[in-house]
């Protein structure tokens, strides 16, 4: 059966589905930072609880924490607080992501989770990457899965050769203004098409870092050649077991010829003027979205997280029975960075 990008790696790390909860989805690896982590440490301590697969947990280290600068008072709490519910909870300090450079970055085929504000770009690697909000960073860390109804999938191609002295920022503004702020809510967006991929790897992580700014839940671009060198050239994939060739599961990565989407949306290049584009008042004004209220996470919605939480503990067995079958995605408990 023909499926797209999206569908191949959703499926492959389904470890359960239930007709009254979402799907229950693995996570390869969780990516935790000093803003959005304390909360979840404490909830693991109230409970006595442990970190599942600590060696899938990645700490974050941005940029600011290398930089000769001295933190705020705040900014060095938070870090020394990071550092200690790592050390408490097992999870390696020093080490990690050692080839951090401005963008996250994963083996394509993956599920990654990490703040909101820092997940959309990792989609350029062939990779499903969530945000999540702090209740489900200690959902992640008990039992490396994640509840998640499925999100419809959108595709959004653009063909043909961009004007001379154009680029990616005109891409986006162009695709912002056409599809309005909120127009691919409730979406995973592949965006393909030759315009797209022809973008070096800059290029493309623009492109998918711009995905929550039409509304959609991530964005993904089928992997190639041009993804696998990036990534070998950073380490990436020095843990495989080929040394001169990618994984042959990375070249299955892209969606089927006869997969079907929910939406596709079609662009050509050729109409890209330069310049900023606004978002036109008649499709925000038309947006469903602007009608329906911010939620707010107050104490009934911890509540609710914490009764969601203990139902995938609950089915930890099957977690493991699927990390069995599935030991390649896991990397076998070695954390790739």
């Amino acid at each position: 059966m023909a499926q797209t990008l999206f569908d191949k790696i959703w499926n492959e790390h389904i470890v359960s589905r239930s007709s009254s909860l979402p799907a229950m989805l693995y996570i390869d690896t969780h990516f935790i930072n000093k803003v959005t982590s304390p909360r979840a440490f404490d909830a693991l301590r109230k409970r006595d609880l442990a970190v599942f697969r600590p060696k899938q947990t990645v700490i974050l280290h941005e940029p600011g924490n290398k930089l000769p600068i001295p933190l705020s008072d705040l900014g060095r709490f938070q870090l020394d607080l990071l550092y200690k519910n790592c050390s408490d909870f097992e999870i390696e300090v020093n080490t990690q992501n050692a080839n951090y450079d401005s963008n996250l970055m994963a083996s394509p085929g993956q599920t990654i989770v990490c703040d909101p504000d820092q997940t959309n770009n990792i989609g350029a690697f062939g990779v499903i990457a969530i945000g999540i909000n702090k209740t489900q960073v200690s959902q992640v860390l008990l039992t490396q899965c994640l509840l998640m109804q499925k999100p419809k999938t959108m595709k959004i191609e653009i063909n043909g050769k961009l004007r001379k002295g154009l680029g990616v920022k005109d891409i986006n503004h162009y695709l912002i203004y056409e599809i309005s702020s909120m127009g691919a809510k409730g979406y995973f967006v592949e965006f393909g098409g030759d315009t797209i991929l022809s973008l070096d790897m800059d290029g493309r992580i623009a492109i998918c870092n711009m995905s929550r700014e039409i509304g959609a839940e991530g964005g993904i671009i089928a992997p190639d050649e041009l993804t696998f060198d990036y990534l070998k050239a950073r380490g990436i994939a020095a843990d495989t077991e080929l040394d001169d060739e990618y994984p042959v599961s990375w070249k299955t990565l892209f969606s089927d010829e006869t997969s079907v989407f929910d939406e596709v949306l079609e662009f050509d290049a050729e109409d890209i003027r330069p310049g900023s584009y606004g978002i036109g008042i008649s499709k925000l004004l038309s947006s469903q979205s602007l009608k329906e209220p911010q939620v707010s996470y107050d104490s009934a919605g911890i509540i609710e997280g914490y009764m969601i939480t203990d139902y995938i503990l609950s089915q930890k067995d099957s977690i493991e029975d699927f990390e069995r079958t599935q030991a390649y995605k896991t990397f076998n408990g070695v954390n790739p960075f």
